[in-house]
């Protein structure tokens, strides 16, 4: 990269956006800030339609859990697992009902891909977007923990990030410790009071995982002031936090219910302040109070500050992020802006290496020719997702409740940067109509592109070599 200040132009385009599509760099050069700041101020811009063609298959999380548990019962009636009671009268021979899908959490799990990878390419700068994968990342679930999870993690992302990506951090946070996809993620559908109705009758115990990974990963952080005794307390203020069964006898299956029989009675004191003894409110007034605690600011600030900004991150952005979270009651579209507006994030030299999701948008946004028919779409869905898995990043499968790491060290391994290569050299082959290359160049990296990486275009045998060169460069790793 060049020595000088960074290219405002490509800040925009790939530190805070999605990458440029070509044509990009030359709008955007005129008001960078302004072309982010456009985004923010759209209506429902974090939103996916349900009545864009890409939308059509989607449904709710709801729904999409129901349809896994009438798989799964179909599965174990098809296996013979499903007895008749003894001395039951022989049933009259009737007609059989449609059996469900036998594959319909990864039906579910394809179409909401399609719809998340058609939004990445269709939005202008896609710095809503990426403020959707930092969240979604932050409060990440795993389609490998549960078919429940596989059918309802893009509802989750639908439901419980994309509606509060600029609203209040707390109704985000609330939305998404009951989301159905959560609790089943961190077991609190297996939570119980010990002194609870159903405690007392032998259910299951108490689970401290939701509760822990609230205060170590969703707001305080570690070292964010509590103890293990407030992770135990959390625990029991959530009991009873759970998720309809398939005989639908708490709920519609697949639904959030507060099941009263579970949630430990009695007060409850977290954090120093005493929650009285009540049902789910105790749980929602203890997190409304732990979205507004000085740590839990700090420790959004600095995640949002590592994100686009650098790993090590100038203290004094960490700092006006967190006072900006503080003073506006968490609201995220003042801190995004906020974000946009400090200058740090604009001369801070673009050392950070492009994830493996915002790589392959990337790629798509910059190779694109235009809108996709639904049979392209599916074909390059499926072709993204693959290469995620290639780059040890599959879609909504997170190592953990932690996330996916950004950092550079994370990004940059040998082994990385060949599979990276290999999907540069696919994705180059596909183009069926290549531009020059380096007019390509000029068009989703601009002005800043380094001599050496003009001189590797030129020199290319071919324009599938050049264009692939060109999504190997420096440039366009970096954001």
């Amino acid at each position: 990269m060049p020595d000088s200040d960074p290219d405002t132009a490509l800040i925009a385009c790939n530190r805070f956006g999605l990458g440029a599509r070509p044509g990009d760099i030359g709008k955007v050069a005129a008001d960078p800030r302004g072309f982010l700041k456009a985004e923010l101020r759209q209506p429902d811009i974090a939103l996916i339609s349900l009545d864009a063609p890409a939308g059509a298959a989607l449904t709710g999380s709801t729904a999409a859990i129901e349809a896994s548990m009438a798989a799964a019962r179909q599965r174990e009636l098809d296996k013979g697992r499903v007895a008749v009671p003894p001395g039951a009268p022989p049933q009259p021979a009737a007609p059989l009902p449609p059996k469900p899908d036998p594959g319909v959490e990864a039906r579910l799990f394809r179409a909401e891909a399609e719809a998340r990878f058609d939004k990445a390419l269709s939005v202008e700068a896609g710095f809503v977007e990426r403020l959707v994968y930092f969240w979604s990342n932050h409060f990440c679930v795993s389609v490998a923990k549960h078919p429940y999870v596989r059918a309802a993690a893009g509802a989750f992302e639908r439901e419980a990030i994309r509606p509060f990506v600029l609203g209040r951090f707390a109704d985000m946070l609330l939305a998404v410790e009951r989301h159905p996809a959560m609790l089943v993620y961190l077991d609190n559908q297996q939570s119980i009071g010990p002194d609870s109705r159903a405690g007392q009758n032998g259910r299951r115990g108490l689970n401290e995982n939701l509760g822990r990974e609230i205060l170590e990963l969703h707001t305080l952080g570690v070292g964010g002031g509590y103890t293990q005794a407030d992770v135990t307390t959390l625990a029991r203020l959530l009991t009873g936090w759970t998720v309809a069964g398939r005989e639908g006898r708490l709920g519609e299956p697949g639904s959030f219910v507060f099941e009263a029989a579970a949630h430990e009675p009695g007060e409850e004191v977290l954090l120093g302040r005493t929650y009285p003894a009540g049902g789910m409110g105790q749980a929602e007034a203890a997190l409304n109070d732990i979205a507004a605690q000085p740590a839990t600011a700090r420790h959004i600030a600095l995640k949002l500050a590592r994100h686009f900004i650098a790993d090590d991150p100038p203290p004094t952005a960490v700092a006006r992020l967190a006072k900006v979270f503080a003073a506006s009651g968490g609201n995220l579209r003042a801190v995004a802006a906020t974000l946009v507006d400090m200058p740090e994030a604009w001369k801070t030299p673009m050392t950070k290496m492009r994830s493996p999701l915002d790589y392959v948008v990337a790629i798509r946004r910059a190779t694109h020719a235009g809108p996709a028919g639904d049979a392209d779409l599916a074909k390059e869905t499926g072709q993204s997702l693959g290469w995620l898995a290639a780059l040890g990043e599959p879609l909504w499968q997170v190592p953990g409740p932690n996330g996916f790491s950004d950092a550079v060290d994370a990004q940059a391994s040998p082994e990385g940067m060949k599979v990276r290569l290999d999907i540069a050299w696919q994705a180059a082959r596909q183009v069926k109509d290549i531009a020059n290359p380096a007019a390509t160049l000029d068009a989703v990296v601009g002005a800043s592109a380094s001599p050496q990486t003009r001189a590797a275009i030129a020199k290319a045998e071919s324009k599938q070599q050049g264009l692939a060169l060109l999504l190997m460069a420096p440039e366009f790793q970096r954001r």
